[in-house]
């Protein structure tokens, strides 16, 4: 990847050239300023204010960006400038952008009934920076907001657009279980590979996650059993966003229900992602992974399927599943590696 500019910063020079360009001319809101929407912005900002509601209500000021927004087919407004300039600095190397602050200023209310229209012009774009995501330029546009002919409000909104710093980085290293002393002798088994289960020792009851107590009669007593490691899906997830820097979705994610009757979470593999289903065999395989930390041995369930054909050979090289049981929102005891 080459720099964003050289020590002249033509590239800074260029990009100079697009100030002053409109980025959308003569834009228009895609509803009318409404209750509903006004609504909804109270309800998830949790803003009580009795402004907002009633017959003489007023929209929030803070929703000034709100009416001007395209939505996923965006506007027929847009001008060619601010893609231009984008892809100007996509092909200097500052591929990366991430919005760093907006300003706005309100002249007067918006009401229900009110029509907005708008011109957004590229204002300023800076010198080349260096911050700690890396090197680049802030581009600021202006976003001069009307009803009629009257300007209403003004929205300014800055990005970087920069070169990730450091280079390729290292991938962050797997995530590991949380080990307490209710859910240590869980951990324990896996180490041997062994699925272990807890039983009441006066009920009998079976549970998982481990426990210090039986839910069904209140008893702190227990010992465990193995289990076969034989199950089937009981319901899943298959995970797209938001993603952990320690794996690539997208995953799939199973809630397992074993042959002894107890359920835990962990990675479905051995078949592709989007072919998991409720109900599908699946059997134990115990996975090994080293880190700086040390060795590391998770439960995942592999397609028992998958299994059967490989016969002997068992199933390595198979690719790696999830990360272990720490994984965000994740129990240390649930089970496998999610």
């Amino acid at each position: 990847m080459r720099p964003p500019a050289d020590d002249a910063d033509d590239l800074g020079a260029r990009l100079k050239a697009y100030e002053g360009q409109p980025a959308a001319r003569a834009g228009t809101g895609k509803d009318p300023v409404n209750l509903p929407m006004i609504r909804h912005w109270c309800e998830a900002m949790g803003d009580t204010d009795p402004a907002y509601e009633g017959p003489d209500a007023v929209a929030p000021p803070t929703m000034l960006q709100a009416w001007t927004m395209g939505g996923l087919s965006g506007h027929t407004a847009r001008t060619g400038a601010y893609d231009e300039m984008l892809t100007l600095l996509d092909e200097a190397g500052c591929t990366s952008i991430v919005a760093t602050d907006c300003e706005q200023e309100y002249l007067r209310p918006l009401r229900p009934g009110d029509e907005v229209a708008f011109d957004t012009v590229i204002e300023s774009v800076s010198g080349r920076k260096t911050t700690k995501l890396g090197t680049g330029y802030f581009v600021t546009t202006r976003t001069d907001v009307r009803v009629g002919r009257e300007l209403v409000g003004t929205h300014r909104f800055r990005v970087l657009k920069y070169a990730p710093s450091g280079g390729r980085r290292k991938p962050p290293p797997r995530p590991r279980p949380v080990v307490n002393r209710d859910n240590a002798g869980f951990w324990e088994g896996v180490a041997e590979e062994r699925l272990l289960v807890q039983r009441c020792a006066d009920c009998g009851t079976l549970r998982h996650p481990w426990l210090p107590g039986c839910n069904a009669c209140g008893s702190l007593d227990w010992d465990t059993v193995e289990s076969s490691g034989e199950g089937t899906v009981y319901s899943y997830v298959v995970m797209h966003h938001p993603p952990f820097p320690a794996f690539a979705p997208p995953y799939a994610v199973g809630l397992i229900e074993l042959a002894e009757g107890v359920r835990m979470v962990s990675n479905v593999v051995g078949v592709p992602y989007d072919k998991v289903r409720i109900g599908l065999p699946v059997r134990v395989e115990f996975r090994r992974y080293e880190d700086a930390e040390g060795a590391l041995t998770l439960p995942v369930f592999r397609a028992a399927d998958v299994l059967d054909a490989l016969g002997d050979r068992g199933a390595t090289g198979a690719p790696g599943g999830l990360g272990s049981a720490g994984a965000p929102g994740a129990s240390g005891a649930s089970g496998g590696e999610v």
